[in-house]
């Protein structure tokens, strides 16, 4: 009775996304914003499959204590190795985190079904793995720009909004808020990147919202390792600074991850077991 650990790691990915219709979805944590995929194919039950099912295991199970994590996995040869990372919105509590991230790596799975590299980004997390590490590099290509309707005059606005990018682009951690009444603004970057990396790339998406988006009513940049992004008067759908979802909505969350977390690590216990007994039995 050959029973492979691959496999095994395989049921994480099916539980997963069983997850996705046992946690609740709120539309300003859970919302798709982009996505992508490498060209390159990796062989199906192939060392490489098992490594990426582990990683994303350690991501999913990173994410209920830390908004920021990364992992390598490290296999027989380098073409085996895989290394990803996630971050969640920086006012995201620990439960809505994992509620997060554990869609992210199911809609992963979907999306990018047997590729070697893949990026999500939701409302509320972002995720990515490679076959070729990219931990600590900094990334100013434009992967997202969207741009609303330009604002009918106002220069109580306008001035708002510069005043909000200026403060946004000013000295601050990997997650920053600013503005007051109607102009909003965020910026975050990827927990990789250095103090002085995030800052050029916030500069960054900051000075194409200010030369692409111009006066528009909302402006969106994702760059590679970070995004800025505003709102006026209300004008964009996503909340910046609440919490999505309530605190028991949340433990529910946070339990039901858990539980699934529990559930696969004890089937690979069991069954690892069995292995070994029909395995010793065989000789």
């Amino acid at each position: 009775m050959a029973i492979s650990v691959r496999h095994l790691l395989s049921l994480l990915t099916f539980l997963l996304s069983l997850s996705s219709f046992l946690i609740p979805s709120h539309s300003s944590i859970d919302s798709f914003v982009y996505g992508g995929c490498s060209q390159i194919k990796y062989i199906p039950n192939s060392p490489y499959e098992s490594n990426l099912n582990s990683l994303l295991t350690s991501l999913v199970n990173s994410a209920t204590y830390s908004s920021y994590n990364n992992f390598t996995i490290t296999g027989s040869t380098p073409q085996d190795s895989v290394y990803g990372l996630y971050q969640c919105r920086g006012d995201l509590a620990m439960p809505d985190c994992a509620a997060c991230l554990a869609r992210s790596v199911s809609q992963l799975g979907a999306l990018c079904s047997q590729s070697c590299g893949g990026a999500v980004q939701l409302q509320g997390c972002f995720a990515k793995y490679d076959n070729t590490t990219f931990m600590g590099v900094e990334d100013k290509a434009v992967v997202l720009k969207k741009c609303g309707p330009s604002i009918d005059y106002d220069s109580d606005l306008i001035n708002g909004k510069d005043a909000m990018l200026d403060s946004l682009g000013g000295a601050g951690g990997p997650y920053r808020v600013g503005g007051s009444g109607d102009v909003q603004g965020v910026a975050q970057c990827v927990g990789d990147l250095s103090v002085s990396e995030c800052q050029d790339c916030v500069k960054e998406a900051i000075g194409r919202l200010r030369s692409d988006c111009g006066n528009a009513v909302y402006g969106d940049v994702f760059l590679g390792k970070c995004y800025a992004r505003y709102s006026t008067s209300g004008a964009h759908l996503y909340s910046i600074s609440h919490k999505d979802f309530s605190h028991n909505e949340g433990e529910k969350t946070f339990a039901i991850i858990i539980g699934l977390l529990a559930v696969v690590a004890l089937l690979i216990i069991f069954l690892i077991f069995i292995r070994k007994v029909f395995g010793s039995n065989g000789k």
